[in-house]
């Protein structure tokens, strides 16, 4: 049988991922990184795509500690507990078991340090009592440990999600004020509710850990019209 012809071959259909790089979301984070480039700073710790237990560990307290407070300051809580040898899971466990004092004191610089405290001891205890470690934790599936971190005391979404996207490389995307601000200044969506906007990303973006990481930490730069140390003003225009 000879071919028809003249007639037209058939269209290859675009996958789900092709019609998804043309999205606006996307074209954003395209811009962004010709903008900002690779993470930077501690960034770079936060992003990297292979992280020792003791990177885990100091990721998920800096989610922690960040909490209505800059990242200098977070820094200083860190650098205390670290002086301390306490800069882990399992001692700030046992400090916060036998003296909250302490360890309000060493985390002071981050700001509501009574309330940290008692939040990262909670967090701690419940790693340590129900998993032995961070990993082990990381090894049950991403909506098993939403689950668990959304229960403890002053673990919201925003924290939780930045545990698992950058301390446990868990693909979900996150959502804070800077991101909202993305998107109402873009006119991306008229909705700001965290759900709503975390489903809009992750069905814009591929799903991949290392885009969800280097975006959202580039809105946050965009947001804070700084390069990666947080500090450092950036000329160029904001999409802010």
């Amino acid at each position: 049988m000879k071919p028809e012809c003249g007639k037209p071959k058939p269209e290859k259909k675009e996958t789900t991922v092709n019609l998804k790089m043309k999205t606006k979301i996307y074209q954003l984070y395209l811009s962004f990184v010709r903008k900002y480039g690779s993470p930077k700073e501690f960034w770079r710790k936060w992003c990297k795509s292979e992280k020792t237990s003791q990177d885990r560990e100091e990721i998920a307290l800096g989610a922690i500690l960040t909490q209505r407070t800059n990242w200098r300051n977070v820094k200083k809580a860190l650098k205390n507990l670290k002086e301390a040898r306490a800069l882990s899971i399992e001692k700030i466990y046992k400090i916060g078991k036998r003296d909250i004092k302490l360890l309000e004191k060493l985390i002071r610089p981050s700001g509501f340090y009574k309330q940290k405290a008692k939040r990262i001891y909670q967090f701690c205890e419940f790693i340590v009592k129900n998993h032995g470690s961070l990993e082990k934790f990381f090894d049950q599936n991403l909506e098993t440990c939403r689950e668990q971190l959304l229960k403890i005391n002053g673990i919201g979404p925003e924290t939780a999600d930045s545990i698992l996207l950058y301390s446990g490389d868990k693909p979900i995307f996150v959502i804070d004020e800077y991101t909202r601000r993305l998107v109402k200044k873009q006119k991306i969506s008229n909705q700001l509710f965290y759900n709503h906007l975390q489903q809009l990303f992750q069905q814009n973006l591929a799903k991949n850990v290392k885009i969800y990481q280097d975006f959202h930490a580039m809105i946050v730069l965009e947001g804070r019209g700084t390069d990666w140390d947080l500090e450092t003003p950036v000329k160029q225009k904001s999409l802010f």
